[in-house]
């Protein structure tokens, strides 16, 4: 305002009265010109780099937070720390969804039956490496004023997901086919007493289920009572998977058109979206390094 009124044709007051109506000092004005074009400079780069964040949150069309954007734009070349995201994100308000409570916990937490296992991870995910703790949940996707179903098992270390079932209705065969599937999928060693591990829903209490992880050489590990935090990976993943296809799957009006959605982002959770506390690296990517590593190791003790 300064600026313009010392600018004016007819203006007769001095900088210093300016300064001194509009409460600002003297070298403070001067300060603000000098920095104008710097300013400019700044601004210019800014929305350089929030048109990179953009492509980056527009990779496969799902919604990504300041962590993801970080990944994703290592992967595209580009470094910028998770605080200039942030920065960038609040000043052109980009917002990211935030995740609402799953109704299912309530469904599973009614349904539960006195067959309950021991809480033999107690919560060690990771420590024991891939594909020796299976984490496994059911939880609902909203569809046509109703609900699908899907169950899926997930590596507690690497963090794949290793077999899903999407389903329209609740039998107990979705998380049986969902075993089935695993093991069509992956191989285990015959004594490696691999964990499967879910909450104390009437699914993984009923005695198919039990018969079948027991015919698969797999140990039957539950979650505490009313405790989350004993299987929060898979919860955490729920919750992110329906805040990225939420969107998606409004206006579908079929099961198959759900089951493309729905496998279009296990693909893209997999292979394509990183992970902070995988190192950066996308599910698959983290296994695969932990595969080679493992061997390594055992290629040298069988030399020594």
């Amino acid at each position: 305002m300064i600026e313009e009124t010392v600018s004016a044709k007819y203006n007769a007051l001095s900088v210093s009265e300016l300064c001194r109506m509009c409460g600002v000092s003297r070298s403070g004005y001067y300060s603000y010109l000098a920095g104008k074009e710097g300013r400019a400079e700044r601004e210019e780069r800014d929305r350089a780099d929030f048109e990179l964040i953009m492509a980056a949150y527009r990779y496969r069309g799902y919604d990504k937070g300041a962590r993801g954007l970080h990944m994703r734009l290592l992967r595209m070349g580009v470094l910028m720390n998770v605080k200039k995201i942030r920065r960038l994100m609040d000043k052109y308000g980009m917002k990211c969804p935030i995740r609402k409570a799953d109704p299912y916990r309530r469904m599973a937490k009614a349904l539960r039956t006195n067959a309950v296992a021991d809480n033999l991870v107690k919560r060690e995910f990771s420590e024991k490496g891939p594909r020796a703790v299976l984490l496994t949940d059911i939880t609902y996707i909203p569809f046509r004023g109703g609900s699908l179903y899907l169950s899926v098992i997930k590596d507690g270390c690497t963090r794949e997901i290793l077999s899903y079932v999407l389903s329209e209705s609740l039998e107990v065969d979705l998380v049986l086919r969902t075993v089935e599937l695993l093991f069509e999928r992956h191989s285990f060693a015959p004594d490696s007493k691999v964990m499967i591990h879910s909450d104390q829903g009437c699914h993984y209490t009923s005695a198919a289920f039990r018969k079948l992880i027991s015919d698969k050489g797999l140990r039957q590990s539950m979650s505490r009572k009313g405790n989350c935090w004993d299987n929060a990976p898979q919860e955490s993943f729920f919750g992110h998977m329906k805040q990225e296809i939420g969107d998606r799957i409004k206006g579908k009006k079929t099961f198959e058109e759900v089951q493309d959605v729905i496998d279009d982002w296990m693909d893209y959770y997999n292979n394509d979206r990183p992970q902070w506390s995988l190192e950066k690296l996308t599910p698959n990517e983290y296994y695969t390094k932990l595969k080679e590593q493992n061997n390594t190791i055992s290629a040298q003790k069988n030399e020594l």
